[in-house]
């Protein structure tokens, strides 16, 4: 009987791997399956002309835009320059915006009287527009990187602070009560407690706040700037070129696709107790 009871178990655990395999199948070929009908469909308009391509573009002309670009340069110089500009901008904002929001975060979520004096300030400066700052970024730091940047970093921080206040206060109250009557010190309280427990509404913010710090930087050299994947997007815009917008917009969501792989494999090395169901984003 227990030889039959473990043949059983083992026989649902490879059903339930079947399942799963054909469940992620399915779901690869229905990804494809829209891919296929929105491109086809936006191709079919532009080609019978039911869609105007140039004010719509077509895909056609977006592909070829993006090979000439990739293969000749763009107007304005080689796209790897663009790209590297635009991720350099958006890396730096990143790492400073998450830094100053989870200190910052962690802090206020330690310390009522802090959380108390700074949390409406932080909320009025959560509600300014923040094409408002780039315009002041740029008359202050003028059209290089730093204005790029300080426009990402406000956008980024605000994401991982308030994620980091929310888990500092999440912490349960009774792990924090046993680890003071076992001894630790506030600053084991704070690093061997609080901090783990937090971590997970920190590394959520992740995804979410390198894709606001990739739109500040987007945005600020729409506003003003001599390169970056922004600049080719008015640039484009400024000529009536459809198909160069569009072709800026694959290579920056081509960006953010590889970028966001690179942050769930970061979420998973400073998580990895945590169930992928669990993780952020779909």
């Amino acid at each position: 009987m227990p030889d039959l009871a473990a043949a059983a178990l083992v026989d649902e655990e490879l059903a339930a791997e079947l399942r799963e395999r054909r469940q992620h199948r399915l779901e690869q070929v229905l990804q494809v399956a829209v891919f296929v009908v929105v491109v086809g469909g936006w191709e079919i308009a532009a080609q019978t002309g039911f869609a105007d391509p140039f004010f719509f573009g077509a895909p056609s002309g977006i592909a070829n835009t993006i090979w000439r670009w990739t293969t000749r340069g763009t107007p304005a110089g080689p796209l790897w320059q663009h790209v590297a500009v635009t991720l350099e901008e958006t890396i730096l904002a990143f790492l400073i915006g998450v830094a100053i929001g989870v200190v910052a975060g962690f802090a206020l979520g330690r310390n009522r009287t802090l959380a108390a004096v700074f949390g409406p300030y932080v909320r009025m400066g959560n509600a300014i527009p923040r094409v408002i700052l780039g315009s002041i970024f740029v008359i202050w730091l003028g059209l290089g990187m730093a204005s790029k940047v300080a426009l990402g970093v406000t956008l980024t921080f605000f994401i991982v602070f308030f994620n980091a206040f929310q888990g500092v206060r999440e912490v349960d109250p009774n792990l924090v009560n046993n680890a003071r009557v076992l001894g630790a010190s506030p600053r084991q309280l704070s690093l061997d407690v609080m901090l783990p427990s937090a971590l997970s509404w920190i590394t959520t913010s992740l995804h979410t706040s390198f894709g606001f710090a990739l739109i500040g930087a987007v945005v600020g050299e729409f506003l003003g700037a001599t390169q970056g994947l922004g600049y080719l997007v008015a640039t484009a815009q400024g000529a009536f070129n459809a198909n160069g917008v569009f072709a800026a917009m694959v290579i920056l969501s081509a960006v953010a696709l590889i970028a966001d792989a690179l942050v769930t494999t970061l979420e998973r090395r400073l998580t990895p107790w945590r169930p992928a169901s669990q993780r952020a984003g779909p």
